[in-house]
């Protein structure tokens, strides 16, 4: 697995991400399909088949992706970056890569959000604000046009498999009942998968869960536990999702997005 590591803050802590340097670029997406490889003739006795050859439009070692994304932490409260928290796995993981100590944070949730995963201004994605107080100013819609392609979607085109866990926070409450529409959940925007929940925050013990479209109950405890926690569920999630991807395309890389509750309110930690 190939990851770069960098810091981002106030609002968003952890960003681990990387990109296929080697893809060819492409003007337009998604690829036209492949043409044909078959010539049809008056009979099948005349006719001649091969079967088409899609192009691999990725380097042979296109890199893994992962982004983490933890909620109202800055980069002084972890002992990472000098803070007074031990967090011990955060500094394994950045000391396997580099960190920056420039940045431009929008310091809320559906605006930072949306920048991450567009690469582009917040307002320019029509995430102004949280996606809770969404009203009909350019900018402020709380839905991002589908001409903004989200790097989910450009890497899904190129062949990664795509996947989110945890908090989404991109489309206006009106929009996220069960009944959709789903143009502007996580599958609506290249995620070929999505566990999680779809509004600011959840509760870490009984939260409003989604997967792909369908809104489930969540269990009632956590493998190995009796308890239930929103934050070690997604975790399960995610590791199932890398499991059978590694299993079933072993040949492709991936690109994850783990977007987890904490530490975001409601602070609910197990007692453990």
């Amino acid at each position: 697995m190939k990851l770069k590591f960098s810091i981002m803050a106030t609002f968003t802590l952890f960003l681990v991400f990387s990109w296929p340097g080697t893809a060819r670029a492409q003007d337009v997406l998604p690829f036209p399909p492949t043409p044909s490889a078959s010539e049809a003739g008056l009979t099948m006795q005349t006719s001649t088949y091969n079967k088409r050859v899609d192009t691999d439009r990725l380097a042979k070692d296109a890199p893994n992706i992962l982004i983490i994304l933890i909620d109202d932490a800055g980069p002084a409260t972890p002992s990472t970056y000098g803070g007074e928290i031990n967090t011990p796995n955060l500094s394994r993981v950045a000391d396997q890569g580099i960190s920056y100590n420039r940045f431009h944070s929008t310091a809320m949730c559906s605006p930072t959000r949306a920048s991450i995963l567009t690469g582009r201004n917040h307002t320019a994605v029509a995430n102004g604000q949280i996606a809770e107080l969404a009203n009909d100013w350019d900018g402020f819609s709380g839905t991002i046009p589908k001409t903004s392609a989200t790097v989910a979607e450009v890497l899904k085109a190129y062949g990664y498999n795509t996947s989110a866990f945890g908090k989404w926070h991109n489309t206006p409450a009106e929009l996220t009942t069960s009944k959709g529409p789903f143009d502007y959940w996580p599958t609506g925007y290249g995620f070929e998968y999505f566990y999680g929940f779809l509004a600011g925050e959840a509760s870490q013990y009984e939260p409003h869960m989604v997967r792909n479209t369908t809104v489930v109950d969540h269990p009632h405890t956590t493998q190995g536990h009796d308890y239930y926690h929103l934050t070690e569920d997604i975790t399960e999630d995610a590791i199932k999702w890398l499991r059978e991807q590694q299993a079933f395309s072993p040949d492709k890389p991936f690109f994850m997005y783990w977007a987890p509750g904490a530490i975001h309110g409601p602070h609910h930690v197990v007692k453990e």
